[in-house]
C-alpha cells in the first residue's frame, strides 16, 4: 500500500560499501574517528556540517547542563522499569526518554519556538520589551504555561541558566536570543502576577538558537544528553537498587478516594 508521494526513500546522512563507511560525506574511519568529539559528531549527523568552535563548546556544554538532575520522573521511571526488567536496559533508558515532553524535557523544542517568535515580532517592527510582553500576553490569555521559565526547586534561579549564558559569551556567540530570553522573563511579573525565572529549558534554546542550531531538533538535545545519565542510572541500579523502592514510597503514600464494597477491610 502507497502512502504519500514519494515511492523511493532517501538519506544524506550515510551509505557505505566493502570497504568505506560515509557519514555526511566523510569517511567515518579516516575522518572522524579520533579526530571528531561526539559533541561535534552530533552536530555533523544532524546539519551536515561541522560547528564552528562557538557552537561547539555551547553545544557541549548544554549536553553536560541537562544530562543529570537527581532522581527526576524520568530516571524515576527507568529505575523502576529496570528493576522489573534488568535483562533490557535499552527497555529501560526507553521508558526515561518517553517522559520527555512539554512539561520536562522537551520544553527547550518549545521555548526556542516562543523565542523565534518574538524575534519575528521584532524583525516586524516592534521593539523588545513591546515584542515580549506580546507574546507573554498572548500565552497568558490562551491559559498556556510559559515554556522554559519557573522551576519547583529553583526558585530564585536556575543556577545553569548563568552559567550556560556565560560559556555562550565567552565563545563569542550571537547572544539575541539570550536577550530574548532575557526580555520574556522580564516582562512575566507584570503580566503573569508572578516572577517565573529562566530555567535551563529556556537557556538551552537562548544559546543554542544564537550558534545556528536547528530550532526542529531542540529537543533532541535533552534526550541525547539524558540518555547518558539513564545509562548512568542503570549501572548504579544494577549494584544498588532503587527502583522497587520508589515503587514502595509511592504505595505507601497513596490514599484511595473510591468507593468500596460492603464489607471491604473487615477481618474475615
Amino acid at each position: 500500500m502507497k502512502i504519500g508521494k514519494s515511492t523511493v526513500p532517501r538519506t544524506a546522512i550515510c551509505t557505505s560499501d566493502e570497504h568505506t563507511i560515509v557519514v555526511r560525506g566523510q569517511d567515518l574511519c579516516r575522518e572522524l574517528i579520533g579526530h571528531l568529539s561526539f559533541t561535534d559528531y552530533f552536530f555533523l549527523l544532524l546539519t551536515g556540517r561541522r560547528p564552528d568552535a562557538a557552537c561547539s563548546t555551547v553545544l557541549d556544554a548544554t549536553l553536560v547542563a541537562i544530562a543529570e538532575h537527581g532522581l527526576v520522573p524520568s530516571v524515576q521511571a527507568s529505575r523502576m522499569t529496570f528493576a522489573a526488567a534488568p535483562d533490557a536496559l535499552q527497555g529501560a533508558v526507553a521508558a526515561g526518554i518517553l517522559g520527555c515532553g512539554s512539561v520536562i524535557l522537551g520544553a527547550s523544542e518549545t521555548a526556542g519556538r516562543l523565542f523565534i517568535d518574538v524575534a519575528a515580532r521584532v524583525d516586524a517592527g516592534a521593539t523588545l520589551p513591546q515584542a515580549a510582553a506580546a507574546a507573554i500576553a498572548e500565552l497568558k490569555d490562551a491559559r498556556a504555561a510559559i515554556p522554559g521559565y519557573g522551576h519547583p526547586l529553583h526558585k530564585e534561579r536556575d543556577p545553569r541558566v548563568d552559567r550556560l549564558i556565560d560559556v555562550a559569551t565567552q565563545a563569542g556567540a550571537d547572544l539575541r536570543y539570550v536577550r530574548i530570553a532575557q526580555a520574556l522573563e522580564e516582562a512575566i511579573p507584570a503580566i503573569v502576577g508572578k516572577d517565573l525565572r529562566m530555567n535551563v529549558s529556556a537557556a538551552i534554546p537562548a544559546v543554542l538558537l544564537g550558534v545556528g542550531f536547528p530550532v526542529a531538533s531542540l529537543r533532541g538535545v535533552p534526550i541525547l544528553a539524558r540518555t547518558a545519565g539513564l545509562i548512568a542510572h542503570l549501572a548504579e541500579e544494577a549494584e544498588t537498587p532503587s527502583g522497587f523502592a520508589l515503587s514502595y514510597q509511592a504505595t505507601r503514600e497513596l490514599q484511595y478516594e473510591g468507593t468500596v464494597p460492603a464489607g471491604f477491610g473487615e477481618a474475615r
